[in-house]
């Protein structure tokens, strides 16, 4: 229906006589443009679109000749004018618009080929405030948003991959079909929303607006999978234009498409082993269903990968690899001993790439960079009719002032195995407790209803480890031990004393921490607080 108030109907296949061509990606607009002069589409453009059309040979007027008006202000406002607004909104079948039309010297508009200043790439390329600013678009969402309202009768198109399917469509006719029509303007709609929403988002962050009144987000389509995180399941990947180096960023060298699963996995590997800067020593995390089987650092890259899956080989299997250095040979020919679903690095080798392409389906990613634990972001998770956003957990165990609270004061070996330990909780769901020596995880614990459950089931996993090993005792003794949160109750470390821990690290903060303190000093072992939690649900 056109108009339901005054009953008139959508036609079905609208011929297309004038299209306005007005797009910032010039890629294959002259083709389209070509292709609607043989229909004998009429042409109207602006500005660069115009010059670009002009000197491919191409019949085109101006945009001023339906305005009357010259482009003023830097081309600020050209569009915004009622003989492009007129046209493109225009009841054809309604006589009072058709007069309006005509007594003010309208011409419909049935074809609205546009795209958007750049604002999403000159943000994310790090544009100054003012570059910024002058890339956000006014007449071009008003167009797309108008064509769309008027679908019955308006083809709008926003997106270069449509205009081989706008083509097809066009028989000798050089019509549309309605259902054509109504497509392109749910995705012109879209197209706005996600505009905009890069824009609100980023007067937010230079703002300093966290939590503003109004919080949209938006992303483009960049992979549809077949399935989320169950077969039944439909899922897409989105990418929302953040500047931020990581799986939506990456480069897929190998390998099959990504899986909903595995890009949950592969962020969370990724963001994990960016914790150890690459300058300090060679990092590896190993990831499964979103939390490290094991993290280690080294004197190499190899044995730093070696280190990492001796915390748990078994649960390693099928997992996500991260390194915060390039991929080399040797490390790569020792992962694919093992089956592995992803690695994501900064960088590979010409040797580590010909040695991954052995296996055909392990995907191997590139990012050309490490993400800055200690930048400021946003995350973001649905419940059903709301969506809860908080800022991006920048918490860095280096910058707090640590509070040693037993009579004993950690060891300076303690204190490095207990940064490290906390540093890995940070990634770890909760409740997690994670036990830590000489720069490698020997027992991790996660996602347990009880913190005394996850104590306990990272000592058993550390034994299980020794015993693949061949080791005649778990690492976990003299290790240090952390906790995300606070330890409730003694039990907890009491059992992790009972592991071999010789010290813990924990955010405090319990109404029983004397309780806690107490039992740590009866034990001899040493304790600190951090004063920040890390909870990960």
């Amino acid at each position: 229906m056109a108009v339901a108030s005054k009953n008139i109907p959508a036609p079905d296949r609208v011929a297309l006589r004038t299209a306005l061509l007005s797009v910032s990606d010039k890629s294959g607009i002259v083709a389209l443009a070509r292709a609607l002069h043989e229909k004998g589409v009429a042409l109207v453009s602006t500005g660069g679109t115009h010059k670009t059309l002009s000197e491919a040979g191409l019949p085109v007027r101006d945009v001023s000749e339906l305005t009357g008006f010259p482009e003023v202000m830097d081309g600020r406002v050209k569009t915004l004018h009622p003989g492009v607004h007129g046209g493109l909104l225009a009841i054809r079948d309604d006589a009072e618009h058709v007069a309006a039309m005509e007594t003010h010297g309208i011409a419909a508009i049935d074809l609205a080929v546009i795209n958007l200043y750049p604002f999403e790439d000159v943000r994310a390329k790090g544009g100054d405030y003012p570059t910024t600013v002058e890339n956000i678009d006014i007449g071009g969402p008003a167009m797309i948003r108008a064509a769309a309202k008027n679908h019955a009768y308006v083809t709008v198109i926003t997106d270069p991959s449509d205009y081989d399917t706008l083509i097809a469509q066009l028989g000798d006719d050089a019509a549309t079909t309605f259902a054509f029509r109504r497509q392109m303007a749910a995705k012109a709609y879209a197209r706005t929303a996600a505009y905009d929403t890069a824009i609100s988002g980023w007067f937010a962050e230079v703002l300093d607006m966290p939590m503003p009144r109004h919080r949209t987000i938006g992303g483009v389509l960049k992979d549809e999978m077949r399935y989320g995180e169950n077969p039944h399941q439909k899922a897409a990947f989105y990418v929302t234009g953040e500047n931020r180096p990581g799986v939506a960023t990456a480069t897929l060298l190998q390998g099959k498409q990504l899986s909903y699963n595995n890009i949950n996995d592969t962020d969370a590997a990724f963001e994990l082993v960016a914790e150890f800067p690459p300058e300090t020593a060679p990092a590896c995390a190993i990831i499964k269903h979103a939390n490290p089987c094991g993290v280690a650092t080294a004197k190499t890259l190899v044995d730093a990968y070696r280190r990492a899956l001796a915390c748990d080989s078994t649960s390693a299997f099928g997992g996500i690899i991260a390194l915060n250095q390039e991929l080399d040979g040797a490390t790569a020919d020792e992962i694919v001993k093992l089956f592995t679903e992803v690695i994501i690095a900064p960088s590979a080798s010409d040797e580590a790439k010909a040695i991954i392409a052995r296996k055909a389906n392990l995907r191997l990613l590139v990012t050309g960079a490490l993400p800055d634990p200690r930048l400021p972001g946003l995350s973001a998770k649905t419940v059903a009719g709301g969506l809860l956003v908080q800022t991006r957990d920048n918490g860095m165990v280096e910058d707090l002032d640590l509070k040693i609270v037993t009579r004993r004061a950690p060891t300076a070996q303690e204190l490095i195995d207990m940064k490290f330990a906390f540093k890995v909780a940070k990634h770890v769901k909760s409740n997690a407790v994670v036990y830590a020596k000489d720069g490698q995880t020997v027992g991790i614990g996660a996602g347990q209803m009880s913190r005394v459950d996850s104590v306990r089931i990272a000592a058993i996993k550390a034994e299980e480890a020794a015993r693949a090993l061949g080791l005649d005792k778990p690492l976990t003794i003299g290790s240090a031990v952390a906790s995300e949160a606070f330890l409730p109750f003694a039990d907890g470390l009491l059992s992790a004393v009972a592991a071999g821990a010789t010290a813990v690290i924990q955010p405090g903060g319990s109404m029983r921490d004397e309780e806690v303190i107490a039992a740590a000093d009866e034990a001899g072992v040493a304790m600190v607080f951090t004063g920040m939690r890390h909870f990960r649900h």
